[in-house]
């Protein structure tokens, strides 16, 4: 079986883009997840254009964008068979002034409406699971996604928030697996608490590396190996400031934590995926 691709979300760094594939190449990647949003090297409204050209600089610098995390629009999903992208990636928060059933039913229904589009350009819709008030779980994945063929609308299995939602990795996997294609994320959480002992409990969610997280990436990597999921892991590059400060690391201050993930990361692809 095929080694996994690893690549890479760029939400940590706005860069010019070919400052940015120099430096994600010397670490080690092999591709990206591009960020498509406000402030980053496309942005929403220059997808048709900036998009491909993207895709090819970064082609140039020996970096494949097997996925882009950005809008779910017929000029997105156009943009990303032009350019080759297989998959937008999407997470899929809970409207509590709907509820949870109106909230899934209102993106079966916008699903729906862009399977011609996505049959049309080659692309699929990946969403992700997110812990919180969100399609939170690989079984929350499994109800939202169920029917859809997941060459279309597939699960994205983040196993850090199914860590900090209650699922074991076996479990999640075998949930996930029939509404995967090809995308999974490789980060790492815990909850910390966030108050002191003299005062009632309040916890936090904690982004880290690999060794002081919820699951075990050895296990994960050894599960989507034996029920023959490959294509790319993706590392989100998503590390929390030091405890007790709000907020994520962004730009360089995540290298360090990266070299750790990709290294680890590398090590057990190359052990199990043999």
């Amino acid at each position: 079986m095929a080694k996994p691709l690893i690549s890479v979300f760029t939400k940590p760094w706005t860069d010019p883009l070919p400052e940015l594939a120099e430096k994600l190449t010397g670490l080690g990647f092999e591709g990206v997840e591009l960020a498509v949003r406000p402030g980053y090297q496309v942005v929403p409204g220059n997808v048709t254009s900036d998009l491909p050209r993207a895709v090819r600089l970064l082609e140039e610098h020996g970096l494949k964008t097997p996925s882009i995390a950005g809008e779910i629009d017929e000029a997105t999903i156009a943009a990303c068979g032009e350019a080759g992208v297989g998959t937008i990636r999407i997470c899929a928060p809970i409207d509590m002034t709907k509820g949870y059933r109106a909230s899934i039913d209102d993106y079966r229904r916008r699903f729906d409406a862009l399977l011609p589009a996505l049959e049309r350009s080659g692309v699929a819709i990946g969403v992700q699971n997110h812990y919180g008030n969100m399609v939170a779980s690989a079984v929350g994945l499994a109800h939202l996604l169920a029917d859809y063929d997941p060459g279309l609308v597939c699960g994205v299995l983040d196993m850090g928030h199914c860590a900090v939602d209650g699922e074991p990795v076996q479990m999640a996997v075998d949930i996930a697996r029939p509404h995967m294609n090809g995308l999974v994320n490789f980060k790492s959480a815990c909850h910390l608490r966030a108050n002191g002992p003299e005062l009632e409990a309040e916890y936090v969610v904690h982004w880290t590396t690999h060794d002081h997280g919820g699951y075990n990436w050895r296990e994960l990597v050894s599960e989507l190996h034996r029920t023959r999921v490959g294509g790319t892991f993706c590392m989100p590059a998503e590390y929390s400031q030091q405890a007790g400060k709000h907020g994520q690391r962004m730009g360089d201050d995540v290298i360090p934590f990266l070299k750790k993930d990709i290294a680890h990361l590398k090590s057990l692809v190359d052990e199990i995926y043999t």
